[in-house]
């Protein structure tokens, strides 16, 4: 197997044991690089030689016996609204061209402390909102790959990195995820710190992660939740080793509760007979284990809630932007930050208040079940390379701030990827993972 194509445990370990060096790891990421970025377009900023001095020092240091990390030698793309000290962080964004902010976000330094190579920065959507990069998905040219962290997923679906990191306001990780047929995480609201990574809305941004593996999604989500005090929205808490308890079997076989959302009559009819075919074969291995629930119309309005945050939020962090700048954002950012503008203090202010209902009603839900099935997306990624597709899959999910992550479980009609999403409690994230695992396993993943 090409060393680009090594899972990121399989990866870690072969540096460690000596039979793979960081710098053949990276060299053969480069290389993939080279061959498909041309279709791709993932990368918003790739120095080369950067990145093969960082696997040198790594390989450097792995000769010396020094103390490595839990990443060492591994190449990660971090989404280029994340600043990075020593590559451009230009937000997607005209206004931004040729920023160099010359500090690391926390998530940065964390993954050099865990001893990750930061092969480059993928590209994102407009100040990680709608309107698209030049990114194409890896599986169809013709095809999004979702968005806002575009590059990120579309990087590590084409095998030009094992790791990425994303941001996630709305469907920003899980649909990009799944549209391109990997694992996205997204973990409970101010579990990985977003200090000095641009903010659409304090109250809904979080930051995830990509991965071609579950293991791997947990490798790289233990080494960024790590407290930090420059975040507002982080609490001084027990870390909660994923990768430990993911590994452990659960004391009772889980439940999962099928939950369908307000927005289940957009959901393509082949999505929801894959659905339907997986509902009927768990319950046929464990009786009565996945119940279908509805949420109930209380939820009809989070949708709606969701839009008042983000859009006042956004109106109000772009605002200089929009007033010095405004020609050279797009009509769509435009409209956007405009309709935020015009939302009233009241609203918004209900919205926020609406947060913690809505938490309470799904913490009655997950007190009988481990975690809520759902699909990740309404169909597969659309043929239309000027959208990012549709984010209603995942809206009450950010909303509440709840973990969620897609597992890579059908095809479509037109053999595009599908995703399952599964959502938990608020700080169960751990529990999530094991969740995933066992349903990945009972299926014979």
């Amino acid at each position: 197997m090409k060393a680009n194509l090594l899972s990121a445990v399989e990866a870690v370990a072969a540096i460690r044991e000596g039979a793979l060096s960081s710098e053949e790891l990276v060299q053969a990421c480069l290389d993939c690089i080279a061959e498909l970025e041309p279709q791709v377009g993932a990368w918003a900023h790739l120095d080369v030689e950067f990145a093969l001095e960082q696997a040198r020092q790594a390989d450097n240091l792995h000769s010396l016996g020094q103390a490595t990390g839990t990443l060492h030698g591994l190449p990660v793309g971090v989404k280029d609204i994340i600043d990075t000290e020593d590559l451009p962080t230009e937000n997607g964004c005209q206004l931004d061209a040729g920023r160099t902010p010359g500090r690391n976000a926390t998530v940065v330094d964390l993954l050099q402390q865990a001893g990750a190579v930061i092969l480059g920065k993928t590209v994102t959507a407009e100040l990680a909102t709608h309107s698209p990069g030049k990114t194409t998905n890896p599986h169809d040219p013709t095809r999004t790959p979702g968005g806002s962290s575009s590059g990120s997923a579309a990087s590590v679906a084409a095998g030009m990195v094992p790791l990425a990191i994303g941001t996630q306001t709305n469907g920003s990780v899980i649909r990009p995820a799944a549209y391109c047929g990997i694992y996205g995480f997204k973990p409970s609201f101010g579990r990985i710190s977003r200090s000095r990574i641009l903010t659409v809305s304090r109250n809904l941004d979080s930051v995830g992660v990509f991965a071609r593996t579950l293991t791997d999604t947990a490798l790289l989500a233990d080494a960024l939740m790590q407290y930090d005090s420059q975040d507002p929205d982080m609490q001084l808490r027990a870390h909660p080793q994923l990768s430990n308890i993911m590994a452990e079997e659960p004391p009772l076989v889980p439940r999962l509760a099928f939950v369908r959302t307000p927005r289940w009559d957009q959901v393509e009819t082949s999505s929801k007979d894959a659905f339907r075919e997986l509902i009927e074969h768990l319950n046929a291995q464990h009786p009565e284990h996945v119940a279908i629930i509805d949420l109930g119309s209380n939820f009809n309005q989070a949708y709606e809630a969701h839009a008042r945050i983000m859009y006042a939020d956004l109106a109000t962090n772009f605002a200089r932007r929009y007033r010095d700048g405004k020609s050279k954002l797009s009509s769509r950012l435009c409209e956007s930050i405009e309709r935020g503008q015009q939302i009233l203090a009241q609203d918004y202010i209900t919205a926020l208040g609406q947060v913690k209902d809505y938490n309470g009603m799904l913490e009655e839900i997950l007190q009988e079940y481990d975690a809520i099935l759902t699909p990740s997306a309404f169909t597969e990624a659309p043929a239309d390379l000027t959208v990012t597709g549709d984010p209603a899959m995942c809206t009450i999910w950010s909303l509440c701030g709840v973990p969620a992550v897609t597992l890579p479980l059908f095809n479509g009609p037109n053999n595009m990827p599908l995703g399952a999403q599964l959502v938990a409690a608020r700080g169960d994230d751990a529990r999530l993972l094991r969740t995933a695992r066992w349903l990945l396993e009972t299926l014979g993943e």
